[in-house]
C-alpha cells in the first residue's frame, strides 16, 4: 500500500499517558541494549533472501532513539527517533490498528521521508516495509522492517509473506507472554482478602512496576489474631520475583511451623530461621530483603513486629498523629549472624497500622521521604480509602518501583 496521503501520521504525538504505557511495556521486555541473538538474525536473514533486499532489521523504539536488536545491511546500532520512518509505523498502531503495516514504494516521493538522513541518494534507502512489534499489554514497542535501495512494490502474496515474517519476529518477543504468565502466578500467590478479625478491618494491595515484582505481602489468621508481612527484595522484574516467591514461602512456612511446634515463639526466632534458610540464595544473587513482619493480638491490640531494614511501618492514631515505627535490625542477607528483636506497639480503637514499600515514595514526589508518607497517610483514616488513594496515584503515574500497602485498623474493642 502507498501512504502518500497518510503522512500526517508522522506528526502524531502520543499523549503522555499512552507513551508512558508503551515505554513501560518496552522496559518490561528487558531487551534494550542486549547483545545480538541468532533467533532474530534468522528472521532478518530469511527476509533478505525471500525478498532479495539488502537490508532488514528488528528494532525497538525507545523514548529518544530507535535501537536495533538485529540489523543486516546497515552499519548502525541506533538512530535518533526523530530521524526514522519506524516512528510512523508505530503511530499507525493507534490510528489504523486493523492495518498497521507501513509499506512505502518510494521514500523519495514523500517529502517528509525524503528529508530523513539515509533516504535517497547513492546507496540510500528508497523502499521501506515496516510492521509493528508488540510488548506486554499489546503495546507497540518496535518494528520488523525490510529496506531496498531501489523503489519497488509488494504484491498481495509478498505482503502476506511479509506479515508472516513479522509474526515470526513477534514470536521471538514472546518472552513478554512468559512474563504475563509469571505475573498471573504471582497475583495468585497473594493471599485472599483477610476477614474474620472481629473489631478490625484490613486492606492490602500490591502494584508491580513491571509485569512481575519484587515486593510481596502476606497475612493469615491465628488463634489470637493475625500475622502480617511486607517484604521488598532488592531489584525489579523476573529475577526479583523468583527470589520473592522463595522468601514468601520460607517466611510463611517457618512462622506457621514454629507457632505449631512452639506456641509463643518470638518473631525474632522466626525471622532468624528464614534468614538462614534463604542466606545462600541471597548471597549467590548478591541481593537482600527488607522485611516488616508483625503479629497482632486481637483482644488487646498489641502488635509485636520486626522491622528488618524496611523502615516504612507507622501507626496513624485516631487523634490525628502519625507515629513512625522504629527499626529492629538490618535487612535479610546483609550479615549472616544478624539477630532481630521484636518491638511492640498497641492499636487503640480508631488507630491504624500501615506498612508500605518504598515504591510509594516515588509516587508521592521525586524528593519524598518518610515524612511525606506520614503526611499522605494522615489524610486517610481507614484502610479502604488509603488503598484507593494509592491505587489512584499508581494509575495516574506509572510506578518506577513496586508499590505495596498493608493497612490494619482497630475499629472497636471487639
Amino acid at each position: 500500500m502507498s501512504v502518500d496521503t497518510e503522512i500526517a501520521e508522522i506528526q502524531l504525538v502520543l499523549p503522555p499517558e499512552v507513551e508512558e504505557k508503551r515505554l513501560r511495556s518496552l522496559d518490561q521486555l528487558q531487551i534494550l541494549d542486549s547483545p545480538p541473538e541468532d533467533r532474530f538474525e534468522r528472521v532478518t536473514r530469511m527476509a533478505r533472501l525471500i525478498f532479495g533486499v539488502p537490508m532488514a532489521s528488528v528494532a525497538l523504539l525507545d523514548r529518544d532513539r530507535l535501537w536495533f536488536k538485529m540489523v543486516e545491511g546497515l552499519p548502525l546500532s541506533e538512530v535518533p527517533r526523530a530521524e526514522t520512518v519506524c516512528q510512523t509505523t508505530v503511530a499507525r498502531t493507534y490510528t489504523k490498528p486493523a492495518d498497521p503495516a507501513l509499506i512505502v514504494d518510494d521514500l523519495e516521493r514523500v517529502p517528509e521521508f525524503a528529508r530523513l538522513p539515509g533516504v535517497g541518494g547513492e546507496g540510500g534507502v528508497r523502499f521501506y516495509a515496516g510492521y509493528p512489534l508488540y510488548g506486554p499489554g499489546h503495546q507497540p514497542v518496535g518494528t520488523f522492517c525490510v529496506y531496498d535501495t531501489s523503489p519497488r512494490t509488494f504484491d498481495e502474496s509478498q505482503q502476506a509473506t511479509f506479515r508472516e515474517l513479522a509474526a515470526w519476529a513477534q514470536r521471538e518477543l514472546e518472552r513478554a507472554d512468559d512474563l504475563e504468565r509469571a505475573a498471573a502466578v504471582q497475583r495468585q500467590l497473594l493471599p485472599a482478602p483477610l476477614h474474620g478479625i472481629r473489631g478490625y478491618s484490613v486492606r492490602s494491595m500490591c502494584v508491580p512496576a513491571y509485569a512481575v515484582g519484587g515486593d510481596f505481602y502476606d497475612h493469615y489468621l491465628t488463634d489470637e489474631g493475625a500475622v502480617f508481612s511486607v517484604a521488598d527484595v532488592m531489584g525489579k522484574g523476573l529475577g526479583a520475583a523468583i527470589l520473592t516467591a522463595s522468601v514468601r514461602s520460607a517466611l510463611r512456612g517457618a512462622s506457621k511451623a514454629l507457632e505449631h511446634a512452639k506456641p509463643g515463639t518470638s518473631l525474632g526466632e522466626a525471622v532468624s530461621l528464614v534468614a538462614g534458610h534463604v542466606a545462600d540464595d541471597l548471597s549467590s544473587t548478591e541481593s537482600f530483603v527488607t522485611l516488616f513482619h508483625a503479629r497482632l493480638e486481637r483482644s488487646t491490640g498489641h502488635v509485636d513486629y520486626i522491622d528488618a531494614g524496611h523502615g516504612l511501618g507507622l501507626v496513624s492514631r485516631k487523634t490525628g498523629g502519625v507515629e513512625p515505627l522504629p527499626g529492629c535490625g538490618l535487612p535479610l542477607g546483609v550479615l549472616v549472624d544478624e539477630v532481630w528483636t521484636a518491638e511492640t506497639v498497641t492499636l487503640h480503637p480508631g488507630d491504624m497500622l500501615i506498612v508500605v514499600s518504598d515504591g510509594l515514595l516515588d509516587l508521592l514526589s521525586e524528593d519524598s521521604d518518610a515524612h511525606t508518607v506520614q503526611d499522605f497517610v494522615r489524610g486517610h483514616s481507614d484502610p479502604t480509602t488509603l488503598c484507593s488513594a494509592v491505587a489512584a496515584l499508581a494509575s495516574s503515574s506509572a510506578p518506577l518501583d513496586d508499590v505495596t500497602v498493608v493497612a490494619v485498623r482497630r475499629d472497636d474493642v471487639g
